[in-house]
């Protein structure tokens, strides 16, 4: 079954909308040492995963990257090129697309909750990160691992706010406008007996 125009119209729709938000989050900027400055960017990333789902939000991802490639001022601080692909942050955004499809598939993998829009921020929208970010920080620092994680942790208390206002705006829209949700349906549908 292929999607009608409107469908697709309305995904391409969502994609903008996450991809523009993702950007307007990024001039929420706190610099740190290290190269790697707290931002509301990931709140971005954590709410793209949730409303769109694992099959659409990397779209809104990959757009904000593709405009950062050629040079646009969409990430955090007004940074883009090329250049920030080899920078301290590349593991991060490379994370933010695992991270999403790890969102929408925790999400989608059973009724919508609470507490199930929060353990899938939590998961996708920092552990995942996290695990693409500071291994890949720490190699282009030349900062031992060790180190580069433990500095890292001046991120979490941000991180864990922006998981509960994530799922705090998930919830709310979700009781709203269930219809801007892309795709509400679970990613596994349960076998009839």
């Amino acid at each position: 079954m292929t999607d009608s125009p409107r469908d697709t119209s309305a995904t391409l729709g969502r994609v903008a909308v996450f991809a523009a938000l993702i950007i307007v989050l990024g001039t929420v900027v706190v610099p740190l040492p290290g190269g790697v400055p707290i931002t509301g960017q990931t709140l971005g990333v954590m709410l793209a995963g949730l409303v769109l789902g694992p099959r659409v939000a990397p779209w809104s991802i990959a757009v904000v990257l593709a405009l950062a490639a050629v040079g646009l001022p969409v990430l955090a601080g007004g940074r883009g090129g090329l250049g920030v692909f080899v920078g301290p942050t590349v593991g991060y955004m490379i994370g933010w697309i695992v991270g999403v499809v790890v969102i929408g598939l925790i999400l989608r993998t059973g009724r919508f909750t609470w507490w199930r829009a929060a353990v899938a921020a939590l998961v996708g929208g920092v552990l995942v990160v996290y695990a693409f970010g500071i291994p890949v920080q720490a190699l282009v620092t030349g900062v031992p691992l060790d180190l580069t994680a433990l500095s890292s942790l001046a991120f979490l208390p941000g991180d864990l706010i922006k998981v509960t206002a994530a799922t705090l705006v998930v919830v709310a829209l979700r009781r709203a406008y269930p219809r801007a949700f892309a795709d509400s349906r679970p990613v596994r549908q349960p076998v009839a007996a």
